[in-house]
């Protein structure tokens, strides 16, 4: 073999090494094809809260989510989509806020599809129980750590995050304490 075909032979698979999400169908589970697309840097806004982003911290930030089956592993997390709730600003689909006994959610962007789920309903299945809740929002995962976020880091590229009301209706107590529940989803 020649010298420049082993160095393309080199680079090839430092190409592959690189770009893990080149390789489709390589990894364990869905999420593996979806690889991060960049990083966030914490501006130093001085905002402190518990779930607000550290300053001088980085974040990942994704413009994929695994893909959608009739079981997608998610992590559902919950939101407050009220006025002055934890949400931040209004809900994307509709520019409005919602009340927490409304069983409404916020995909993470990949999902979100650039709003071709707004106003969808999807059925999560968790705790033995499914429940049928409308999309309204994007959990943004390339932005985040400012105002229209609530000063949160960008969302992980599997979020479902979810009112108060989907969590009951799924029959998984407090939530605020839990924080993070394993749960799979399907377009309805």
């Amino acid at each position: 073999m020649s010298t420049t075909s082993l160095l393309m032979l080199a680079l090839a698979g430092l190409l592959l090494v690189t770009f893990p999400s080149l390789c489709v169908g390589t990894g364990p589970h869905n999420l593996d094809k979806c690889q991060p697309s960049g990083t966030l840097q914490e501006p130093g806004t001085g905002h402190t809260c518990g779930e607000c982003c550290k300053p001088g911290h980085f974040y990942l930030t994704y413009r994929c989510s695994p893909e959608v089956t009739k079981h997608t592993k998610a992590i559902m997390t919950l939101n407050d989509f009220s006025e002055g709730g934890d949400g931040g600003d209004p809900s994307e689909c509709d520019g409005k806020y919602h009340k927490n006994t409304e069983r409404v959610v916020a995909l993470s962007t990949g999902w979100y599809n650039k709003g071709k789920r707004c106003h969808r309903h999807i059925r999560i299945h968790g705790n033995g129980r499914s429940v049928l809740a409308k999309v309204v929002d994007e959990c943004d995962t390339l932005h985040g750590c400012d105002k229209p976020h609530a000063f949160q880091p960008p969302c992980r590229p599997n979020i479902v995050d979810a009112s108060k009301a989907v969590w009951d209706a799924l029959g998984i107590r407090h939530a605020e304490e839990i924080g993070e529940y394993h749960i799979t989803w399907s377009d309805a």
